[in-house]
Parts: C-alpha cells; structure tokens; sequence
C-alpha cells in the first residue's frame, strides 16, 4: 500500500465523518519555534486535530507516536491521530495514556463499510 493511496482513503474517510481538511501542514511550536509537519490537519466546529499517516510495511514503534505527541503538544493541539498498518504494544500502551488516536488502515476501512 503506497503512501498517497493510504492518504486517499484516510482523507475520505475523515471528510465522511464531516471533517474539513488541510493536507501536509506546517505548524510552529509554541515552545520550541520550531516547524513541525503534519499530513494533515481536520477540522469540525472548533475541534482540531493533528494527523500523522505512516503507510510502511512494519509496526510503528513508541518513539513514532511520542514525536508525535510531543510535536502537536508543541503546537498547542492536543490529541494527534496516527495511521498506520500496525502499532506495537509500547505504542499503544503510550497512546492509551496521553491521549493519541491510533487507527489502522483494517479499522479506517472497516468503517468505511
């Protein structure tokens, strides 16, 4: 699954649930003053959100999902979302506790019935 095919299907998916969507964002740190790049940004209402794609063939490790943690805290928009193929369990577990979304291209696509 290449890049810019898994970025269709997250971005048809996010605008089905009625989100607007900016593509590969760049947002400075609050704290740092540092550009940080997002695949996307979504919005609904007032709610933001920061996403990340990763379409690689291996599982996505802890040290992913905490830059990227650590960049949309920067920013000042808490609650990244992370797509991938796969997560491991460190980076679940991690997720689990500070608030990131993590969705597999499976769950995206099942929900897209």
């Amino acid at each position: 699954m290449s890049a810019a095919s898994l970025t269709d299907i997250v971005i048809t998916y996010f605008r089905q649930k009625g989100y607007k969507i900016d593509r590969d964002t760049l947002c400075e740190g609050k704290k740092s003053g540092l550009s940080h790049k997002f695949d996307l940004l979504i919005r609904k209402g007032s709610e933001q959100r920061l996403v990340w794609i990763r379409a690689w063939k291996r599982t996505v490790g802890v040290n992913m999902v905490i830059n990227m943690d650590k960049a949309a805290e920067d920013v000042g928009i808490r609650g990244p979302i992370m797509i991938s193929q796969q997560f491991s369990g460190h980076a679940k577990s991690y997720a689990n506790r500070r608030g990131v979304t993590l969705l597999t291209r499976r769950e995206i696509l099942q929900r897209l019935g």
